[in-house]
């Protein structure tokens, strides 16, 4: 197996601090998102929110909005910038 088929296997590795955004795409049908509000707020697509505990495939989230912490699978974040 290459190195580039690795990669898109292997589940993305994040940190604690890393800041983040939510990719709509994954999140879209998800257990997640049919567990919550009918429409997700727009900050968690813009971003940043910072990975407060990193755990098996799961990761905590905190927004620099006053609204609480979220666990969101890995797959559905992706580095923001």
């Amino acid at each position: 197996m290459s190195d580039a088929e690795k990669t898109k296997t292997s589940p993305k590795k994040f940190r604690k601090g890393d800041l983040i955004r939510v990719n709509r795409a994954a999140y879209e049908n998800s257990v997640e998102a049919n567990s919550s509000d009918q429409e997700a707020p727009d900050y968690i697509f813009e971003g940043p929110g910072e990975l407060l505990l990193v755990k098996d495939e799961y990761c905590q989230v905190r927004w620099r909005r006053p609204v609480p912490d979220v666990w969101l699978r890995i797959d559905q974040l992706e580095p923001w910038s």
